[in-house]
């Protein structure tokens, strides 16, 4: 089979200045695509800020041969977001992909963790994805092509100690992306998460040991984000990846049973639990609608 090229392809990294960000950022530009390399330049925490992270990175990608402009737009602010999408239409008159990377970290056990902490990560993840989607939207809708990929994680699909707001934030990505794979379906946009496990300056104090951190290199994340931003990409699957590993997280949902009809009460469901989470027969929906149409099979007698 052909390589995955991206030639006449303009691509928007949010978080490129470093990590995962950067890693996807020069492989895609390697690839053929125009890349517009975003990173506000904060701490982990997501204080602070400056454009030479991101400008190092489009050196990069310039001395290699490709193409990049740099943008220091935070992804939470409105006006940001727009001002990037405008320098990326002025420059190139086009946005193919939007790869949504950026995030921060404000970790502690939720009896000490502050509201506002709780609300700057889910700002960050889940409004700073939000947002540039919203933004390229209607381009992708016009040229009827686009491809996203939102960055989830192991803490929102299973649970961390001390992430409840990361937690939270980062499974909300896939409730968006569950909505926005339908609507984008008429107009070949496709919408993917990957779920990655990676040595970046947001693991770099919970000491995992040297040899471990050479292992979960960035780079060996990216190329599950680059297929899933590729011609062929699927659309609405969780990537998870790490270390060269590749797997796919889906949810599923037991058969269940019917109980009675009228005057359903919590002994029945107690007494029912093992037939209520037996695994047999479980499936996973493409949309919410399955469910309902399993609730009226089995109302039905089904």
């Amino acid at each position: 089979m052909s390589d995955i090229r991206f030639d006449g392809k303009v691509a928007i990294v949010t978080g490129a200045g470093g990590g995962l960000g950067r890693c996807h950022a020069l492989d895609l530009a390697k690839r053929g695509a125009k890349v517009v390399v975003n990173d506000l330049g904060g701490s982990v925490d997501g204080s602070g800020g400056g454009s030479e992270a991101a400008q190092k990175v489009v050196a990069e990608i310039k001395a290699a041969g490709g193409e990049a402009i740099a943008n220091g737009s935070s992804v939470t602010d409105d006006a940001g977001v727009a001002a990037m999408v405008k320098q990326t239409m002025d420059q190139w008159g086009r946005i193919d992909i939007l790869i949504a990377n950026a995030g921060i970290l404000r970790d502690k056990s939720f009896s000490k963790m502050e509201i506002a902490d709780f609300e700057a990560v889910m700002a960050v993840h889940l409004m700073g994805t939000v947002k540039p989607v919203k933004a390229v939207w209607e381009i992708m809708k016009t040229q009827n092509y686009g491809r996203i990929v939102v960055t989830t994680s192991s803490t929102g699909l299973y649970g961390n100690f001390g992430q409840s707001n990361y937690g939270a934030a980062k499974l909300s990505l896939v409730g968006f992306m569950n909505s926005m794979k339908i609507e984008g379906m008429k107009n070949n946009i496709k919408i993917n998460a990957i779920s990655p496990v990676a040595a970046t300056r947001m693991t770099a104090n919970i000491g995992i040991p040297e040899q471990v951190l050479e292992s979960l290199k960035p780079d060996y994340v990216t190329p599950g984000v680059t297929y899933l931003v590729s011609e062929d990409a699927p659309s609405g699957t969780i990537l998870t990846a790490g270390a060269g590993v590749f797997a796919v997280a889906r949810i599923y949902e037991t058969d269940g049973i019917a109980l009675t009809k009228d005057g359903v009460t919590a002994e029945e469901v107690r007494d029912n639990w093992t037939k209520i989470t037996d695994p047999k027969g479980m499936e996973a929906y493409e949309q919410g609608g399955g469910q309902t149409q399993k609730f009226m099979r089995k109302l039905a007698g089904g």
